[in-house]
């Protein structure tokens, strides 16, 4: 990792950049994956499983026998964990539901929304070096309380061509319609397309690897809609030297296990804080069983002292994290001037894990600086808003000549006559 104390501004973009892969040869070998895939359907899904997957599977679809059977082998704690998460989940994103509201704009001319579910959606659950089932309940619980119609969920197989079984646990609980043994682009494709077994969905949803990412963009631009451009995940922590030394190498850390490709930045007021979170950070990781991965996550990360409350405000804003952890003695004052982020966890007893898995925020979140400009997954993620209106005789006339006006101005003649007409008929 990386120490800066005090870095100018003019070196922050450089500081801060992202570990970011080679992608150029990536889009054409995905697009290739899918051109087969919509084509050729279940054909072309099963190449490409035995292909990726090491299996070869005919029927993609899971059944009640294997849901059951999956039951039976989550313990009862987990079962009780899962529970908790769920009940947790499902009140945070149900107080989200739009409130029906009928407005007069001027009188006679009455406008509203309404929010209606998307009709289908697809969840990819990523299933190998971590088996997602958190996801799952992020994902599927809002759909469902949306109400959504179809719920179509795809993660990859194991050698014995089996989901994991707390997948499937979740899944069920959770309320998913369908479950497809369908890993990377295949999956991607077989939602986005449809194929003999697969149905077609309107938005497609769920973390994974770039080709998952890459599959996504590509069927974004004309075939279904996608929930976030995201990348590998991330976390910013901010301490001081009231923070926990441990707590907060156990935040960066936690992160960190994800992959490779993850990326920590820690924030602190100076580099003795900085030295005290390394000296944990050494002990912690040393008995973490994804110990080479977290190692590697950690290459990518920088620890920056600033000792100026401004310069951290202003440095958090333009990174725009994933996840932002404050774990300082004014976590309040300093939380209220963040607007770029995708999550935020305040003080001592708040660590990312708690919005990953039970506290009932979503874990789905825009990484890569994209929470400048997007939200994490939440309730409206699963609607669509239409809009209404109705005018009476008498609102028509209180705008009609607002209308013939404009419709003049932009000599859109047709425009002007559709209100023309009914005036003079009334």
């Amino acid at each position: 990792m990386k120490t800066y104390i005090n870095p100018p501004k003019k070196t922050w973009a450089e500081i801060l950049k992202r570990p970011l892969f080679d992608v150029s040869e990536l889009y054409g070998k995905v697009q290739e994956i899918l051109n087969e895939i919509r084509r050729n359907g279940d054909s072309a899904l099963r190449t490409f499983t035995s292909k990726f997957d090491g299996i070869e599977i005919d029927d993609f679809m899971v059944g009640e026998t294997e849901i059951s059977e999956a039951e039976k082998l989550v313990d009862a704690d987990l079962k009780n964990a899962i529970e908790i998460a769920r009940k947790n989940i499902e009140t945070f994103h149900s107080a989200q539901k739009p409130v029906l509201q009928k407005i007069e704009t001027t009188p006679g001319v009455v406008c509203w929304q309404k929010a209606v579910p998307i009709e289908k959606v697809g969840l990819y659950i990523p299933g190998g070096t971590a088996p997602l089932f958190s996801t799952v309940l992020m994902l599927a619980i809002p759909a469902q309380i949306a109400g959504c119609s179809k719920i179509v969920l795809c993660s990859p197989p194991n050698k014995e061509g089996k989901i994991h079984p707390a997948i499937l646990y979740a899944a069920k609980v959770a309320g998913v319609t369908q479950i497809y043994k369908l890993g990377g682009v295949q999956a991607i494709g077989a939602m986005a397309y449809g194929t003999e077994t697969v149905p077609k969905t309107d938005k497609i949803f769920g973390p994974g690897n770039q080709y998952v990412m890459a599959a996504k963009q590509l069927v974004s631009m004309n075939d279904v809609s996608i929930d976030m451009p995201a990348g590998p995940s991330e976390v910013l922590v901010v301490a001081d030297a009231t923070s926990t030394p441990a707590f907060v190498a156990s935040d960066l850390l936690s992160q960190a296990e994800h992959g490779a490709d993850s990326q920590v930045v820690l924030v602190a007021d100076s580099q003795l804080t900085i030295e005290k979170v390394l000296a944990e950070i050494e002990i912690q990781l040393a008995k973490l069983p994804r110990m080479q991965l977290a190692s590697k996550a950690l290459s990518n990360s920088v620890l920056i002292a600033l000792s100026d409350q401004q310069q951290k405000i202003d440095l958090i804003n333009k990174y725009a994290p994933e996840h932002l952890i404050i774990s300082t003695k004014n976590y309040t004052d300093l939380s209220e001037e963040i607007i770029n982020a995708g999550s935020v966890f305040l003080g001592e007893f708040t660590p990312e894990s708690a919005g990953d898995y039970a506290s009932g925020t979503n874990h789905t979140l825009p990484t890569n600086g994209w929470s400048r400009s997007y939200s994490g997954v939440n309730l409206d993620s699963f609607l669509k808003k239409i809009t209404f209106q109705e005018i009476s005789a008498e609102g028509l006339k209180n705008i009609g000549p607002a209308i013939e006006k404009m419709a003049d101005a932009e000599e859109l003649e047709a425009h002007k006559n559709a209100v023309t007409l009914r005036l003079k008929n009334l």
